[in-house]
């Protein structure tokens, strides 16, 4: 893929305001901090900055402090008002159902129940099945537990699960079903559980952790494209 190198530079500095937000650091940087946020010399940075500033994407305040500018805010709104969610998830099911070969959905929590919202199932003769729009309990499964701890859970379990990143159940619900669920970030916190399911007897142990592992990579790049923000365990 062809790269421009001074594109990059320049949406470098931008990249060090979301940082700083991300940490609760200020938002209004001087040109020494944002040399050093985006690695590269004042000198180049100064030029990036009037090129910035001239399309809107950057203000510079009068004591010589940086912040975002206006055309952020309205790309983001043209940005808003052309998405659509299941543009983003149904192509990420597609790719996790062909690289663990089991059936793959994404849930979302509504009251006490769960929600399948999207899924993609296997091609295997046997396999797990889930149809889009099918409620189910909220406190077993492991896209249920993924749910309750990214939205109200307080409890030991749900500190572990965060520290995790994953979930794991093995027929807690069908005692010959077994699943894997990992959660999912938009810009404005945690939207879903991104989840594959199978039967139980091709879940041992080895294959648990390779695929909580391939499970958590795919939520993290569906979080990305969505705009989130992965939480350290996945990033």
């Amino acid at each position: 893929m062809l790269r421009v190198e001074a594109v990059e530079r320049a949406l470098s500095l931008l990249e060090v305001f979301d940082r700083q937000a991300a940490h609760g650091h200020a938002t209004r940087l001087s040109l020494s901090e944002l040399a050093a946020g985006a690695g590269l010399y004042p000198s180049t940075v100064h030029r990036l900055t009037a090129s910035l500033i001239r399309y809107g994407y950057l203000q510079r305040d009068a004591d010589g402090a940086f912040r975002l500018g206006p055309s952020l805010l309205r790309m983001g709104l043209l940005y808003r008002d052309s998405f659509n969610l299941a543009d983003f998830i149904r192509p990420a099911l597609a790719a996790l159902t062909r690289e663990t070969g089991e059936t793959s959905a994404f849930f979302i929590r509504e009251g006490q129940d769960r929600l399948c919202l999207f899924r993609h199932h296997s091609d295997r003769l046997i396999r797990h099945h889930v149809e889009e729009g099918t409620r189910l309990p909220l406190d077993r499964g492991a896209s249920g537990h993924v749910l309750t701890a990214y939205s109200d859970g307080h409890d030991e379990k749900s500190a572990a699960l965060r520290a995790a990143g994953h979930a794991i159940s093995l027929g807690e619900r069908d005692p010959e079903a077994a699943a894997i669920a990992a959660p999912v970030f938009g810009p404005n916190g945690f939207l879903g559980a991104l989840s594959i399911g199978g039967l139980r007897h091709r879940f041992d142990e080895a294959v648990c952790r390779q695929l909580a592992a391939t499970v958590m990579r795919a939520a993290a790049a569906l979080t990305t494209s969505l705009g989130g923000r992965p939480p350290p365990g996945q990033a």
